[in-house]
């Protein structure tokens, strides 16, 4: 087996922070420096038996490690890490999920985001700190995240759900959780803006960027299917965006399994064939935003 250490560092790298251990305490049980750790995590070669004590230490299987297999996320921040790095070479994205396409969202998306998770962190007693370190992080990834698809343009098909879009406008980009009224009279704004963005851009139809909207029941499971030139990857997710990170519980799988992506992309071109699309789709978002109700 050809061993590609860049990618068992990505991987590496992924499953540290879904472990929530540090660095220095993964580089003192292994026996070795925290910049060791680093260099592993950069694509420095790395031992067989150096692989087999960190997936004993991250409690995963030897082949997760090394690509073979299913991955699986128990956080956000693992799962959110992973996909980030599969972003970074894929062409195309194929998405099935929620109300919104987080890499199309603007910056106000993100900085609503970040209000609202320190004012829920700031209710979880002694859980303050790490409740609000882990929103750190997992915000900065998603940064990165739309940083590198600004710089690269893949192109994009993305349905979203009707009902989920109605349920975002009247809740607002964050529910759950105690927030002030300032800040989820912003999440609604905010909310209202995003759909609108989804609005314009299936009436201008850019290239590379197609939106179709899903008028039944929402979708049971969220996924994505990333190609790239030499992979395809798909991404199954029940992680949302605009949750806190500290609140969520789930399990999130990503494979390479040939199977489990033509039975996934089966049913979203199943889905692409019956959404909404165009000024069709743009008109039916501007209804639900018209007959929204005023903010209290």
């Amino acid at each position: 087996m050809s061993m590609r250490f860049t990618e068992i560092g990505q991987q590496l790298r992924a499953y540290r922070l879904e472990s929530g251990l540090r660095a220095e305490e993964i580089a003192a049980r292994l026996g070795v420096s925290r910049a060791a750790l680093y260099r592993y995590e950069k694509g420095e070669v790395i031992k067989l038996d150096t692989i087999k004590r960190l997936a004993e230490l991250l409690k995963i299987s030897p082949l997760s490690l090394l690509g073979i297999g299913v991955e699986y996320y128990n956080r956000p921040i693992g799962y959110f890490e992973r996909v980030r790095q599969i972003e970074e070479t894929a062409d195309q994205f194929l998405q099935l999920a929620g109300p919104l396409c987080y890499l199309t969202t603007s910056d106000a998306y993100d900085n609503a985001l970040g209000e609202a998770f320190e004012e829920i962190a700031d209710q979880a007693g002694g859980e303050r700190v790490a409740m609000r370190s882990m929103a750190e992080q997992v915000l900065g990834i998603l940064a990165a995240r739309k940083r590198m698809y600004a710089m690269r343009r893949p192109s994009i098909i993305a349905m979203v759900s009707l009902p989920a879009v109605q349920r975002l406008i009247e809740v607002g980009i964050v529910s759950g959780g105690h927030m002030s009224d300032r800040v989820r009279r912003m999440c609604r704004d905010v909310a209202m803006s995003e759909v609108e963005n989804i609005a314009t851009l299936m009436e201008t139809e850019p290239m590379g960027l197609q939106f179709g909207l899903l008028a039944g029941a929402p979708p049971s499971s969220s996924f994505k299917i990333l190609r790239a030139r030499d992979r395809v990857s798909l991404a199954i997710n029940p992680f949302r965006t605009d949750t806190h990170p500290g609140v969520q519980t789930g399990v999130a799988m990503i494979t390479g399994a040939d199977e489990a992506i033509t039975a996934h992309q089966r049913v979203a071109e199943a889905s692409w064939r019956e959404s909404i699309k165009g000024q069709a789709g743009a008109t039916r978002l501007r209804q639900l935003l018209n007959v929204a109700s005023p903010v209290s």
